[in-house]
C-alpha cells in the first residue's frame, strides 16, 4: 500500500508545506475519532484542484465506539458523484452535514464534511461518519465529547487546527484516560468520570466544576501557557508515593480568540514506575561491564607480568599475544560500561584499537600510523566483542608482517587505513596498507598463522561473513595489503 506521502506526491497538487499539515492532521487526530464516537477519512482532490476527484490519503476508527467501516478505504479513488457532500464542502469552504448510502455498508451513512484550511485556501475534506442515531438521548458525557470535536471541527475549517507541533509520545494521554473541558477563564465545567479517578490519585477529591487549577492544589501555569500561546502543554504531576498523572492541556480556540481548554488525563504511574526499573537496570548492567574490563584489564596484566619471568622468546610473544587479545575484549566491555543498553558505537572501538596499536605495538624505528574512517553504526556487545578481536589481529597482522623489521621507513612512514561501512544487511571492515604487500602464492584459506586462523573462524561462524585478502599495488612502488572483511547483521 502507499504511503501518506507518496499518495499526495503521486495524486495530488498539494505542495510539501500543504502535505506537512495534513500529515500532522492524520497524526493528531485519533482524540477527534474518541470524541465523535466516529470514523474520520481524510480526503484530498487528484489532479487538480477542481474537486472532480478525490483519494482517500487516511483513515481512523474510534477508541470510544463501533467503527461503520471494516474494510481499509486509504488509497480508495472516488468521483464527485460518489461523494457530493464532500466535493460540496471542498469547492465552498463549509461544514456540511448528511447521509449517504453506501453499498459496502449496505445502509445509511451520517457523513459530516469538514474543510481543512491551510493558509487560506482549502486543500482537503475531513469526514465524521458513523451509523444514523434513532430513538436514543445523548448522556452528558456523549453530549460534552461531540461539543468538543465540533469545536475543534471548525478549528480545522478555519485553519487553526492541528497545531504546529507534533506529538509521537506513546504516553500522551488519550480521549478514554480523563478528560476535563475548561471554559475562557480556565474554570472547569465538565470532568470525565476517568478524570476524576485520576485527580483522586493525586489527592484531588473536590468538586472540580467550577475551579480553577490552582484551586484544586495544581500547578496552574501549563494552562496558562497554552492560552496564550494557543499551543498545547503537558505537565507531569507527582506525589509521594509514586504516583504520576500527566495532563495535556489543548486549547480550542474561535475566530482567534481562546474560548476555552481540553485537558486530557492519565495515570502514568506504572510507566513511570517502569521507567525507574529501567534505568535502575541499565546502571547494575553497566556496573557489570565496568568490573568485567577491570577483571580482564588484571587477567591482561597477570599474563604481562608472567611473561617478564619466561626466559624464551617464543613463549613471551605468545603471552604478550593472549594479553594484547584480552585487552581487545576489555576495550568493548569498556564502551558498554559508559553507553546506555546492549549496542556499542563500534566506531569508538576501532578507534581506541588503532591508539593502542600505535601507543604499544610498534616498534619506534618503524614509524606508521593507523586512520580510522566511516561509520559501523551501533553494534550489538557479542558481535562487537567478535568484531573488536578481528580487528585488533589485522591491526596485529599490519605491525608484523607489512612493515618487517628491518623496512625503512625513515623517509615515508607507513599507513594504515580501517575504513568502516555499514550497508542494509551487511557490516563491511576494510583494512588496508601500504606495506610490502603478500606473497603471489598466498591463500588465506591455506594461511596457518594462528592470528589468521583466529580471524577466519570468527569471521566466518560467529559474524556470518566472509574474509577476503589481496595485494594491491600503489603507485609509489609498495605493494601494500587490502582485506575486506564482511559480517552479516541479518541476525543482530
Amino acid at each position: 500500500m502507499p504511503s501518506f506521502a507518496e499518495l499526495t506526491r503521486s495524486l495530488t497538487p498539494l505542495d510539501v508545506p500543504e502535505t506537512q499539515h495534513l500529515q500532522r492532521l492524520a497524526a493528531s487526530w485519533g482524540l477527534l475519532a474518541d470524541f465523535c464516537f466516529s470514523d474520520l477519512l481524510l480526503f484530498a482532490p487528484v489532479g487538480d484542484l477542481d474537486g472532480q476527484e478525490f483519494v482517500v490519503l487516511a483513515q481512523v476508527r474510534p477508541t470510544t465506539g463501533q467503527t461503520v467501516y471494516r474494510g481499509d478505504w486509504v488509497g480508495t479513488r472516488l468521483e464527485d458523484a460518489e461523494r457530493p457532500l464532500v466535493a460540496r464542502s471542498f469547492r465552498n469552504g463549509e461544514i456540511i452535514e448528511g447521509e449517504i448510502h453506501l453499498a459496502v455498508v449496505r445502509e445509511r451513512v451520517r457523513v459530516l464534511c469538514v474543510p481543512i484550511r491551510s493558509n487560506g485556501k482549502v486543500i482537503g475534506v475531513v469526514t465524521r461518519e458513523s451509523a444514523p442515531s434513532i430513538g436514543r438521548q445523548h448522556g452528558e458525557l456523549e453530549r460534552t465529547y461531540l461539543d468538543i470535536f465540533n469545536r475543534f471541527a471548525r478549528m480545522i475549517a478555519s485553519g487553526d487546527f492541528p497545531y504546529d507541533e507534533k506529538d509521537d509520545s506513546a504516553e500522551a494521554p488519550r480521549v478514554g484516560d480523563g478528560v476535563l473541558l475548561l471554559d475562557p477563564s480556565g474554570r472547569v465545567e465538565y470532568t470525565s468520570p476517568n478524570a476524576v479517578s485520576a485527580l483522586h490519585r493525586v489527592g484531588v477529591h473536590a468538586n472540580t466544576e467550577g475551579l480553577r487549577f490552582g484551586e484544586l492544589g495544581l500547578d496552574e501555569s501549563p494552562i496558562k501557557t497554552a492560552f496564550q500561546l494557543h499551543q498545547p502543554t503537558v505537565e507531569e504531576v507527582e506525589r509521594a508515593n509514586e504516583i504520576t498523572v500527566v495532563f495535556r492541556c489543548l486549547p480550542i480556540t474561535d475566530r482567534g480568540q481562546v474560548s476555552g481548554a481540553v485537558v486530557l488525563v492519565r495515570d502514568i504511574s506504572e510507566l513511570r514506575r517502569r521507567d525507574r526499573l529501567l534505568l535502575s537496570k541499565d546502571a547494575t548492567i553497566r556496573e557489570i561491564h565496568h568490573r568485567v574490563k577491570n577483571n580482564l584489564q588484571t587477567i591482561s596484566s597477570l599474563l604481562r607480568l608472567q611473561g617478564r619471568r619466561l626466559g624464551s622468546d617464543e613463549g613471551k610473544a605468545a603471552i604478550e599475544e593472549s594479553a594484547r587479545r584480552i585487552r581487545s575484549i576489555a576495550l568493548v566491555h569498556e564502551t558498554l560500561s559508559r553507553e546506555a543498553g546492549d549496542d556499542v558505537p563500534f566506531v569508538e572501538v576501532a578507534r581506541e584499537l588503532s591508539r593502542m596499536v600505535e601507543e604499544g605495538l610498534i616498534d619506534p624505528t618503524r614509524p606508521f600510523r593507523v586512520n580510522v574512517s566511516g561509520e559501523a553504526g551501533s553494534v550489538p556487545a557479542a558481535p562487537a566483542t567478535s568484531l573488536s578481536v578481528v580487528l585488533n589481529e589485522l591491526l596485529q597482522n599490519a605491525v608484523d608482517h607489512a612493515f618487517p623489521r628491518g623496512m625503512d621507513l625513515s623517509d615515508a612512514p607507513g599507513h594504515v587505513d580501517v575504513t568502516l561501512e555499514r550497508l542494509d544487511d551487511r557490516l563491511l571492515v576494510v583494512v588496508k596498507d601500504d606495506g610490502v604487500g603478500l606473497p603471489d602464492d598466498f591463500e588465506v584459506a591455506d594461511s596457518k598463522g594462528l592470528g589468521l586462523s583466529i580471524v577466519r573462524t570468527l569471521v566466518e561462524t560467529e559474524l556470518g561473513g566472509e574474509i577476503r585478502m589481496d595485494r594491491d599495488d600503489g603507485p609509489d612502488g609498495r605493494a601494500g595489503t587490502i582485506i575486506r572483511v564482511s559480517a552479516s547483521t541479518k541476525a543482530w
